[in-house]
């Protein structure tokens, strides 16, 4: 018995392990997703191109590069299309490393 025992008792440890990993990442899941529905904007251009990152990247994107989408997905269409362009840099509240490479990859869309 003690050696079953010792048995029960390892396998909740990885399994626990796994679950903790698993919950954490319906979280980063769930706000893939919703990068999705953010991304339908008013001005066509930032859809079409918007929709096409996410149909290469959306399932990639590890929490930084949702965040600094998130970050993006705040501006404005006219900003936001300008910054994609390349006709103008990130400022106050966008100029950090996450957001600058989720901007690097849309530019390349």
């Amino acid at each position: 018995m003690a050696g079953g025992a010792g048995v029960k008792g390892q396998d909740p440890d990885p399994g626990s392990g796994r679950q903790a990993a698993d919950a954490a990442a319906p979280g980063l899941a769930e706000r893939r997703l919703r990068l999705r529905w953010r991304a339908r904007r008013g001005l066509l251009e930032n859809d079409i191109v918007l929709g096409r990152f996410l149909d290469v990247h959306q399932d990639l994107l590890g929490e930084e590069e949702v965040a600094g989408l998130e970050r993006l997905l705040d501006c404005g269409d006219k900003e936001l299309f300008e910054l994609i362009r390349g006709h103008g840099e990130p400022g106050q509240g966008l100029d950090d490393p996450a957001t600058r490479r989720v901007l690097a990859m849309l530019r390349q869309h």
